[in-house]
C-alpha cells in the first residue's frame, strides 16, 4: 500500500487503537445506569433507549438531548469515568504512530475527556496533534457529513490528503464523498469491498505496516 500523499492522518479512537470492549462493557453499563435514574425508569427500558438512540442519531447522547433534555456535558463526563486500568501500552503500535510524517488527530464520537484519558493510559497522547469529539462538533456525530465538514473546519486542513481510519464502515463513506482516503480496520471485511473503502486490515497496526510498502 503507498500512503506517500497522506499528509494529515485521521484515526478513529475506541476499536480502531485498541480493543475497546472491556473499557466499553463498563461505560455501556454507565450509560444505562444514568438513563434509568435520570429518566426515572428501569434497566431494561434505560437499555432499550439506549441502543435505539445510538441507531436512531448516531450517538445515545444526541437522542438524550432532543428527547429529554438531558445535559449533554454531564452524561458524558459521567459515563465515561470507567476504569481505564484494563487499558495496557503498545510499544509497537506507538513506534508505527510516531513514524507517520504530517499531522495526526483523533477523530471521535466520544466525549467528556474520554479520548485524552485513553490516549494517556495507551501512551499516546503526546502523538496526537489534537483530538476533535463530539462536544467539538456540537453534538453532530460520525456518521453524518456536518461532522466531517465541521473536523475540516476546525482542524484547518483538506480532504484530499487526508486518511480517515476506521473501525465503522458506515463512518467512511461520507468521509469518502468529501475526499478523504479511507481504511477501515476490524475483523470483519464486506465482500465485495465497497467503492468507499480504499484501504483495509486486519488491525491498525497490520495497516501502518504497510506504510509506503
Amino acid at each position: 500500500m503507498s500512503f506517500a500523499d497522506i499528509r494529515t492522518w485521521v484515526f478513529d479512537l475506541d476499536n480502531t487503537l485498541y480493543p475497546a470492549r472491556a473499557l466499553y462493557d463498563e461505560i455501556g453499563e454507565r450509560m444505562t445506569a444514568f438513563i434509568a435514574r435520570a429518566l426515572n425508569i428501569d434497566a431494561e427500558e434505560a437499555l432499550h433507549l439506549r441502543e435505539h438512540y445510538f441507531h436512531h442519531y448516531g450517538a445515545t447522547v444526541v437522542g438524550l438531548v432532543e428527547r429529554h433534555g438531558i445535559d449533554a456535558r454531564e452524561f458524558l463526563r459521567d459515563v465515561h469515568e470507567a476504569d481505564h486500568g484494563v487499558l495496557e501500552p503498545d510499544a509497537e503500535l506507538r513506534g508505527l504512530i510516531a513514524g507517520l510524517p504530517g499531522r495526526r488527530i483523533i477523530f471521535t464520537n466520544g466525549g467528556g475527556g474520554h479520548a485524552q484519558r485513553v490516549l494517556e493510559s495507551l501512551q499516546l497522547g503526546d502523538l496526537f496533534e489534537t483530538v476533535f469529539d463530539i462536544e467539538d462538533a456540537q453534538l453532530t456525530p460520525k456518521p453524518q457529513p456536518e461532522c466531517y465538514e465541521r473536523l475540516l473546519s476546525a482542524c484547518g486542513f483538506e480532504a484530499n490528503g487526508a486518511l480517515l481510519i476506521e473501525d465503522t464502515l458506515r463512518n467512511l463513506e461520507p468521509a469518502h464523498a468529501l475526499g478523504f482516503r479511507t481504511a477501515l480496520v476490524g475483523a470483519v471485511h464486506p465482500s465485495p469491498r465497497p467503492p468507499y473503502v480504499d484501504h483495509w486490515a486486519h488491525d491498525v497496526k497490520a495497516l501502518l505496516r504497510g506504510f509506503g510498502a
